[in-house]
């Protein structure tokens, strides 16, 4: 385990230096000062974006677009760049999961905040078939078919209004940390097809699919939506955040990070601790000790419990498999299946990386072509 943290090589991707120290909080550590500004600098850099959103927003419906999750991240960012004046449209892609705390939650904010909220519901038989794909592909992200459909449905968006910037509640303080890994890009559309080909039962009409050309087509070529983190730019704390929004507008808790989806909860307190051994609170335990909101002896200490009690398990267990429409039997065959890499099917992985490398070589060349054109 690494001293600094509570990361350890156990997962695949860490690795803890002669010093003790992870390859991953390291790595925190060293782009924490240009990457989070909870200071005077962060409030020049929020004052500068809200003034340039209002500018690029001129003549449009809206200024950005922000994704709404029912999450505590998502919902933060709303309540405070609404509170800026800026015109948003909120973004929610209903994939069949959200608890009722999210629903709650997002209703509450939309209402309170006046705010234009576009919902996309993925046809359920679709996304049910296939995230039964991914299951059966025994791969390690089960959340790809949920957080494809919303990217995609995303890039279509700011197209259809025209709006160049996407307000995200991804943070530093909070979600720091990366393992290196070798799985695509969950915008990539060509591994969807790839596993849902080897294991899907039912043609995919309406699951919103994007390839990754349209995806690097739109959002390096074109620029839209240009995704932007404001979280970064104040001295954002989850707790205080929490409270705030609970005093405010009524929002409730739904659990650990990103439990607002039945089924991520499912992936990250079971399906990844059997099937990987991988136990995700790790993960955002330890950005907080870097951000320096969390000790690491309470970190500890949250570990010495399980993720989630036996009951709770059997309980969400049980649910997954209804909402899938099999038996707790096949669930549990899925999950006790061994592993596979994502490697095995299909992806626009290589071809992604040689067209921005590509691009990288093109900008390096420019100031140099300019500077030979005006001698």
């Amino acid at each position: 385990m690494c001293n600094f943290c509570v990361m350890t090589d156990a997962q695949e991707g860490v690795t803890i230096g002669a010093d003790g120290q992870c390859n991953c909080c390291r790595d925190a550590i060293v782009r924490m000062p240009t990457e989070w500004w909870p200071n005077q600098e962060g409030e020049r850099r929020m004052q500068a974006l809200v003034q340039q959103l209002k500018r690029e927003g001129e003549g449009k419906p809206y200024d950005a677009l922000v994704g709404l999750s029912g999450g505590v991240d998502s919902a933060y960012l709303a309540h405070l760049m609404a509170s800026q004046g800026l015109r948003l449209l909120a973004v929610h892609v209903d994939a069949g999961w959200n608890s009722e705390p999210a629903v709650h939650n997002i209703e509450k904010l939309v209402r309170a905040l006046d705010l234009d909220l576009f919902t996309y519901v993925v046809e359920w038989s679709e996304m049910r078939d296939t995230q039964l794909a991914f299951l059966r592909a025994g791969v390690i992200n089960q959340d790809f078919p949920q957080d494809h459909a919303f990217f995609a449905t995303l890039i279509r968006l700011a197209r259809q209004f025209g709006v160049r910037n996407f307000l995200t509640g991804v943070n530093f303080s909070s979600e720091s940390l990366n393992v290196p890994h070798d799985s695509p890009s969950s915008t990539d559309g060509s591994h969807v097809r790839a596993v849902h080909k080897a294991f899907g039962t039912e043609e995919l009409k309406t699951y919103p699919i994007m390839s990754m050309v349209e995806y690097l087509w739109m959002t390096k070529v074109r620029g839209t939506p240009r995704r932007i983190r404001p979280l970064d730019y104040i001295n954002y704390n989850k707790e205080t955040a929490q409270q705030e929004l609970a005093s405010i507008y009524g929002w409730r808790d739904y659990g650990p990070k990103h439990s607002e989806s039945r089924f991520t909860k499912f992936y990250q307190d079971i399906y990844l601790p059997r099937k990987f051994g991988i136990d995700k609170r790790r993960l955002h335990l330890s950005s907080l000790i870097v951000a320096g909101q969390l000790t690491r002896e309470a970190a500890l200490d949250e570990l010495s419990h399980p993720p989630i009690d036996e009951e709770s398990a059997r309980r969400d267990f049980r649910f997954v498999a209804k909402k899938l429409g099999i038996t707790e039997a096949e669930l549990t065959d899925m999950v006790e299946a061994p592993p596979r890499s994502h490697s095995e099917f299909a992806s626009a992985k290589a071809t992604t990386e040689s067209l921005l490398k590509l691009r990288a070589g093109f900008r390096r060349m420019l100031p140099r072509s300019n500077s030979r054109s005006s001698g």
